[in-house]
């Protein structure tokens, strides 16, 4: 593995290995808004049959979002949804076009645990 991976794969590790803080509920639902919106594009490039289901779970996102959004954080929950949508769509182009299968399978198994965390906050 490159070293420049090795350097990202640990800080990602050194990441998710923080203590869990509150996050406001507008940032959750931004962050998974990105997510959706990152894994609607992949399935857009890579046809797949989820992507109906994935589209109505990112509107029902949106719709969250938008009922908790304290006024005047617009700018923050942009910049939250954006950050995790192209986070999300690194590891879905390191687990879809990566030579390295361990990589890829790592860069899998964090896209799909990170839906399956926003896809729990819709079916409670």
């Amino acid at each position: 593995m490159s070293s420049l991976k090795t350097t990202t794969r640990a800080g990602l590790l050194l990441l998710l290995a923080l203590p869990a803080r509150a996050e406001p509920l507008e940032m959750q639902f931004a962050a998974c808004t990105g997510r959706f919106s990152a894994l609607m594009e992949h399935q857009w490039l890579l046809p797949d049959p989820a992507v109906e289901q994935t589209t109505r779970r990112r509107a029902a996102m949106i719709s969250l979002l938008e009922a908790v959004m304290p006024p005047d954080t617009g700018r923050e929950v942009l910049a939250r949804r954006i950050e995790a949508k192209y986070a999300q769509a690194v590891l879905l182009t390191r687990a879809t076009f990566n030579d390295d299968p361990d990589d890829a399978r790592w860069a899998a198994t964090r896209a799909e645990a990170a839906i399956a965390s926003c896809a729990a906050l819709l079916t409670g």
